[in-house]
């Protein structure tokens, strides 16, 4: 990578996972030289991300046009500090989640194991052209790819359940982009004559009262991937795909890059000025806090160990969703956090529970009696990575709670304080049973289960996860830094 400039490496960072996505597709025949290709890919991505980190943190502020289908409308990618955040955990648990699938897919014989490594790569490097995009229109565009490369991984399996969770999959991300996302990119760019992320707000000084806020809602219900009620379907729906696709949709890519959108268009789109005038604010943020409770409370109804945390991602996608929406420094600052955090601590639990399928074929929590006798590194995983996700110590969950409470408490709305520490009640609920039931089963004299932990690479791909959540509790500076660059007016 000597003598390359930065601009190059932003390139290569996104291009990258699409050759692979190429070699796979070549190497298919041969399983253990394709999933060697993708785990050198994904190597490779992290290193120039990394490479691209340690430019930033030199001063470096690296920008490529690709081109120029129209004035004042680009194809661009820039480097920023919010992008770096979301690119860094997209690039590393690929390659974690490559391990993972590694173990799961053998384990579970699924078939079209190539096409899915194919279509893993190329949704990792549309994730990356979120991230790295320099302007809305950018954005969009990879952002509508994401999508697309993603409906065969949800509907991978082929069956009728498959087809319909994929047919109401593409039905609510599509439609959400063209009737709301869409328009509101148009919009904007009557308003502003650029597409262009500015420092302070794009469209700062340029609009105001009902129609800018007419504006902040079509862009909040126009980003469906963010999950916000009522268009969050979707995400229960697509967790009839592989365990792995789910880590994908949950953790690594899709939802991720939702409330990247939500947070980019917060800051850089409307700014902190803008957002504080809008009373349409208050609207999204009391909904984003009704998702929050409402998803918590149906999560707790759900006997189906994915169909639980899929509820639980809805809701914590709406921490996110507050914190852009709060508009001070600190509210942002815990939306940023809050997308690391999430991603480490949901990717932990999904990886639990197809860990547990691999092994032992059961879905239902009610199966799960005296199962931490049996796998008990899995179960002491789905502990961890449930503290994350409640925001409680040792795990780093508790740094994006902690910062979102501030940031309701600076801007007066102790409602949503009051929703924070409740939902954090209900997550206790919902997920720490799950572990209570499999190291302390109600019948303690029953047989001890006759399988064991999942194959070796599931346990690794989860050691990694587990640890990175005890890690952010204790040296979340990094993340931190790049949220603070990244928000700060």
């Amino acid at each position: 990578m000597m003598g390359m400039t930065a601009d190059t490496i932003l390139l290569l960072a996104v291009a990258l996972p699409i050759v692979g996505a190429l070699l796979v597709r070549l190497t298919g025949s041969s399983p253990n030289l394709r999933e060697g290709v993708t785990l050198a890919t994904g190597a490779a991505t992290f290193a120039m991300v990394l490479q691209l980190l340690f430019a930033l943190w030199g001063g470096a502020s690296p920008a490529v046009t690709l081109f120029q289908p129209l004035p004042g409308l680009t194809l661009a990618f820039r480097l920023e500090p919010l992008g770096m955040i979301f690119a860094l955990i997209a690039s590393f648990l690929w390659i974690v989640t490559s391990i993972y699938a590694i173990g799961y897919m053998r384990g579970a014989k699924e078939e079209n194991q190539t096409r899915f490594y194919m279509l893993f790569a190329l949704a990792i490097a549309f994730a990356l052209g979120i991230a790295f995009a320099g302007n809305l229109l950018t954005l969009f565009v990879f952002y509508e790819l994401l999508t697309l490369s993603t409906y065969p991984l949800v509907t991978h399996k082929g069956t009728e359940e498959a087809r319909r969770g994929g047919r109401i999959y593409l039905g609510i991300l599509l439609s959400t982009s063209i009737f709301f996302f869409l328009p509101a990119l148009i919009w904007t760019y009557h308003v502003a004559g650029t597409l262009d992320f500015t420092a302070g707000g794009l469209l700062a000084d340029k609009i105001s009262g009902p129609a800018a806020g007419l504006l902040l809602v079509l862009f909040f219900f126009g980003v469906g991937k963010a999950a916000l009620m009522p268009f969050h379907r979707w995400l229960p729906s697509a967790m009839v795909a592989p365990t792995p696709v789910s880590a994908l949709l949950h953790a690594v890519a899709v939802v991720k890059a939702g409330v990247f959108t939500l947070l980019k268009i917060s800051v850089y789109v409307f700014g902190f000025d803008l957002l504080q005038t809008l009373e349409a604010r208050d609207f999204l943020l009391y909904l984003a806090g009704a998702s929050v409770l409402i998803a918590s409370l149906i999560a707790m109804t759900k006997d189906n160990l994915k169909a639980r945390l899929a509820y639980s991602t809805v809701a914590q996608l709406g921490y996110v969703t507050l914190g852009a929406l709060l508009a001070v420094e600190a509210g942002a600052i815990g939306g940023a956090l809050q997308i690391a955090m999430h991603a480490f601590g949901k990717i932990t639990l999904f990886f639990c529970a197809g860990a547990i399928y691999v092994a032992t074929k059961k879905t239902e929590i009610s199966q799960m009696d005296g199962l931490g006798r049996a796998m008990p590194w899995t179960m002491a995983a789905f502990f961890i990575g449930s503290l994350s996700i409640i925001g409680l110590p040792p795990t780093g969950g508790t740094w994006a709670k902690w910062y979102l409470m501030l940031g309701a408490m600076e801007t007066g709305y102790l409602v949503l304080m009051g929703v924070l520490m409740l939902s954090s009640l209900l997550n206790i609920a919902y997920l720490l049973p799950i572990p209570i039931r499999g190291f302390f089963p109600r019948d303690r004299t029953a047989p001890a289960a006759a399988f064991g932990e999942a194959p070796l690479a599931c346990l690794i791909a989860i050691g990694v996860a587990a640890t990175g959540c005890l890690l952010l509790f204790a040296f979340p500076q990094g993340v931190y830094h790049l949220a603070e660059l990244g928000v700060r007016q």
